[in-house]
């Protein structure tokens, strides 16, 4: 794609600096990692934008000086309609863009040595093995079951489609180099619906505990409640010692005030102020630097995802890991009596030759977005809600621009969590990135963008998240395919939170708050912000969505759940799922802690009752 117009209009490149002109040759990587029809359909919209441009002016954005780009722009922008859609186009933009005005130097020269992990390419492993237990991902559920089935004595194989990133090589890499790599599809995956929203999952050894937040909060009581009375997940009953066992192997602790950064303080200063419940958030990151790039993998090694944490003692204690390992299916063996048994798996390697793992125990953690396409490529498929009850907790930021350098960036990542509307299903967490790597999108196009960007250091962002009614489903076998149309309670918690968010926002000091309503993107008081959004809908913020989770569900009612109350796929012996597609319901918290507890409760309850996979 010939960028070079469109980013300079975008970015109102008058040529008196060098980074825009970078730009487009990091856009085309951006590009390169997304989906073929996320890819396909920037270079639709960017091609119908240059024969506008060339209907209007009888040139190509490129061929035109400033004032002319500025020109057509502004009469796209002028169309209400189009608005949204030119915000859409903002992001890929946003993020080429951040690495090249600012880009990251190392965090360290000397990166902290990692735990020795026993990982070996698929193209190097033998076409045709064996195992005890093969587990499927290696993310945060994987990871619990391959450790409790390896200290067993089990012989385990870790499977993983992504590659293996050490401390050290992020150190040297500029954050936007580590995204596209460490994100499924470049963390373009959307779930279509009404609206679309963006659900980014992250593909490597250690799965999205690689580039989430660090943030842990154990599942609340009521939901555990909920999963063992209305559902029937009576393992959920026994979650508390085994949160707490999963705190200690994270080093889970309240994140220390030194390093939380001025975004955080900000947060803390308006509930304060406000009389609101707020505090820094338990973290899996002791010695934390602030270096505030938890999403593209820590440079310093203090966040302790599970390929630094939980993955090194499975190794330890045996288990192997094999990477670039896409699994394309399930093995059965369907000659023994009643349903058929698990017999290993088939996996395809990058260079599309194919290898075998027999094992009569699979383990499926391949996420909540994944499991439910590779129960159906291997048969298992059958039972109607597989795929169904998703819940993702939709979310939405707000920005608050303030008269001091707020230097966001600098500091922890997300710092903060203000709990005084969770009760009401709203849970806002104080959340900064690296520049162009947030879900915030700046408002304006030209000139009016150019000057956001250019007062970045200003803004203080918040997140919300709500906990949200399972609205989608999983479809697809080959390629997943989300769909989700958000419930009309939730769209209600969405406005709710972002009247929160600017609340808190003005408390602090702020001089105005960005909206992120394309169509009504600043407010310069509360009174004002409350004014514009009488006419707003959820549909018209800026929406993305995180933690996937129970599309597998597991409960007593063999109609609604897929999985039975210990883990075990129905219809089917030696599968378990211990991903977040396990848990029966929204979560309402940062789930890592919820799905680390389930695996390890199902894998505990398979060994004490079963005796592992010998006995099977």
């Amino acid at each position: 794609m010939t960028a070079e117009g469109f980013v300079a209009a975008l970015l109102a490149d008058a040529g008196d600096e060098d980074w825009p002109s970078r730009v487009p040759n990091r856009l085309d990587t951006v590009l390169a990692a997304l989906s073929r029809p996320a890819r396909a359909g920037v270079h639709t919209a960017v091609a119908a934008l240059e024969t506008y441009a060339v209907l209007r002016t009888g040139r190509r954005l490129a061929a035109l000086d400033p004032d002319e780009r500025e020109s057509v722009l502004g009469s796209l922008a002028a169309r209400p309609r189009l608005v949204p859609l030119l915000d859409v186009l903002k992001v890929p933009v946003m993020l080429a863009a951040g690495t090249e005005r600012m880009p990251a130097a190392p965090v360290s020269a000397t990166a902290p040595e990692d735990p020795p992990l026993d990982c070996t390419p698929a193209q190097e492993w033998p076409t045709r093995s064996t195992a005890d237990v093969v587990v499927v991902g290696s993310g945060a559920g994987g990871a619990v079951a391959a450790r409790t089935f390896a200290l067993a004595g089990l012989d385990v194989v870790v499977l993983e489609e992504g590659e293996h990133h050490s401390t050290a090589s992020f150190g040297r890499r500029a954050p936007l180099d580590r995204f596209t790599e460490l994100y499924r599809d470049g963390g373009a995956t959307v779930a279509v619906g009404n609206p679309p929203l963006l659900l980014p999952v992250g593909r490597a050894v250690g799965g999205t505990t690689v580039v989430n937040s660090g943030t842990c909060y154990r599942t609340p009581d009521h939901v555990l409640a909920r999963w063992s009375q209305e559902y029937g997940f009576g393992l959920a009953e026994g979650f508390g010692p085994l949160l707490d066992e999963i705190e200690r192997t994270l080093r889970v602790a309240t994140q220390p005030l030194d390093v939380l950064g001025n975004n955080g303080l900000l947060a803390l200063a308006g509930a304060d102020r406000l009389g609101w419940r707020a505090r820094p958030l338990r973290r899996n990151a002791p010695g934390c630097k602030g270096s505030c790039q938890c999403v593209v993998g820590c440079p310093t090694g203090a966040k302790q995802s599970v390929q630094l944490s939980v993955l090194p003692d499975a190794c330890a204690a045996g288990a192997r890991i094999v990477t670039g390992a896409r699994v394309r299916r399930i093995l059965l063996d369907h000659d023994a009596p009643g349903a058929p048994r698990a017999a290993g798996v088939q996996v395809r390697r990058p260079d599309g030759s194919e290898l075998e793992i027999l094992a009569p125990l699979v383990v499926t953690a391949a996420g909540a977005l994944q499991s439910p396409p590779l129960l159906r490529r291997s048969g298992l498929g059958g039972h109607p809600r597989l795929g169904r009850n998703l819940s993702v907790h939709p979310a939405t930021s707000v920005a608050g621009r303030f008269a001091e350098p707020v230097t966001a960036w600098q500091g922890v990542l997300q710092s903060v969590g203000v709990e005084e509307l969770h009760a009401r299903g709203v849970l806002i967490e104080a959340t900064a990135s690296p520049p162009g790597l947030g879900s915030f999108v700046l408002p304006g196009l030209g000139r009016e963008l150019r000057r956001e960007l250019e007062d970045m250091d200003h803004l203080a962002t918040l997140g919300a998240m709500i906990a949200d009614r399972p609205s989608g489903r999983v479809q697809g076998r080959e390629r997943t395919l989300v769909r989700y149309d958000l419930d009309p309670r939730d769209g209600n918690r969405l406005m709710t939170a972002v009247r929160a968010m600017g609340r808190l926002l003005f408390a602090a000091g702020a001089e105005e708050v960005l909206t992120g309503v394309p169509f009504s993107p600043r407010a310069r008081s509360l009174d004002e912000l409350d004014a514009q959004l009488t006419s707003v809908n959820a549909r018209n913020l800026h929406l993305s969505a995180f933690h996937p989770t129970g599309t597998a569900a597991a409960g007593a009612d063999a109609e609604r759940a897929p999985t039975d109350p210990e883990g075990r796929l129905r219809g089917v012996r030696g599968v378990l799922v211990v991903d977040g597609s396990v848990l029966p319901s929204c979560p309402e918290v940062n789930p890592q802690l919820s799905i680390m507890a389930a695996a390890l409760a199902i894998a505990e309850t398979c060994l004490e009752r079963e005796g592992g996979p010998a006995a099977r």
